[in-house]
């Protein structure tokens, strides 16, 4: 009986080739032959700002297309990367266990955000990551970055910025632990939904990829995740809205903290909530509630304006 097949579609960078590696390699350590397939996104052509060129599935619209017309049989994403609205045909099959969710400061000259030069020029592409370190330091120059992992280093490098602020979990699976400073506390900088975990998608009605995939599932990742997806699409907040939000399990139950800022980052509300791992969509809803009682929408559409 032959071998099942696969043919696993995603971006050329350096990291979204380390991910879709070690999601085939896993698949072949379970007698799956896996085909890679390039796919280019509109996120790898772009040179804007991501907010001003529509931002939403940026890096994952051309690759769920792909997959539709059935030219692969699954995608990995990044899951933070990832839309919550759901496409209709797909289905998110398997999230693997989750990496370092933390954000991590790059820098030649401070291991801390505190320690930072007054003015220092900060580089990042993240609204919610320009926003919480302005509600720290409000003196910094957050200054847009675009391009992968080494070209941002490079460019830091060559003084065009003071520091960076990167994910943990990228600078790790490229092996660059050694250029982070110091890692962000949680206190100052909530993660990006879904950060440091990845998504693997499929057709819905492929029941034999499915099935194929059912293995590489966490479960407390995929519960914390779906949490998490959940708050983000009941703040209608999209990927790169200046929202951060943390799920886990904890002694049995699932803790969520979510917050929302300003633009600026003067304004700043969060919220808290658990529940049962099984009822993880509600917790997401229930959090999300508590930040729009708190005029979370508002902050979002300012933010976006």
């Amino acid at each position: 009986m032959p071998s099942p097949r696969l043919r696993l579609g995603t971006r050329a960078s350096p990291l979204a080739r380390w991910q879709a590696d070690w999601v085939a390699g896993q698949l072949r350590q379970r007698g799956v032959e896996v085909e890679l397939v390039l796919i280019s996104t509109q996120g790898d052509v772009t040179t804007g700002p991501l907010g001003q060129i529509g931002g939403q599935g940026l890096f994952t619209k051309e690759i769920q297309r792909a997959l539709l017309d059935e030219q692969i049989d699954l995608a990995v994403h990044s899951l933070k990367d990832l839309p919550t609205e759901n496409v209709a045909g797909l289905s998110l099959a398997a999230v693997p266990e989750r990496e370092s969710i933390a954000d991590v400061l790059v820098c030649n000259a401070a291991k801390s955000v505190a320690e930072l030069p007054p003015n220092a020029r900060v580089g990042t592409g993240s609204l919610r990551r320009r926003a919480q370190l302005l509600h720290q330091r409000p003196d910094l120059q957050m200054l847009e970055i675009r391009g992968n992992v080494d070209t941002r280093l490079r460019k830091l490098d060559s003084g065009e910025y003071d520091a960076l602020v990167l994910a943990q979990a990228g600078l790790h699976r490229l092996a660059l632990d050694a250029r982070i400073a110091g890692i962000i506390p949680l206190a100052v900088m909530l993660p990006a939904v879904g950060q440091g975990a990845l998504g693997i998608e499929t057709r819905a009605d492929d029941v034999s990829a499915r099935q194929l995939l059912a293995p590489l599932n966490h479960e407390p990742t995929q519960q914390s995740v779906v949490a998490e997806r959940s708050l983000l699409a009941a703040l209608r907040g999209g990927c790169l809205a200046p929202v951060g939000a943390l799920g886990r399990l904890e002694n049995g139950s699932l803790l969520l903290d979510g917050v929302v800022l300003s633009g600026d980052g003067r304004q700043r509300i969060a919220a808290s909530a658990s529940g049962p791992p099984s009822s993880a969509a509600k917790l997401g809803q229930q959090v999300a509630e508590l930040l729009i009682a708190q005029g979370a929408e508002g902050l979002i559409a300012a933010a976006r304006a």
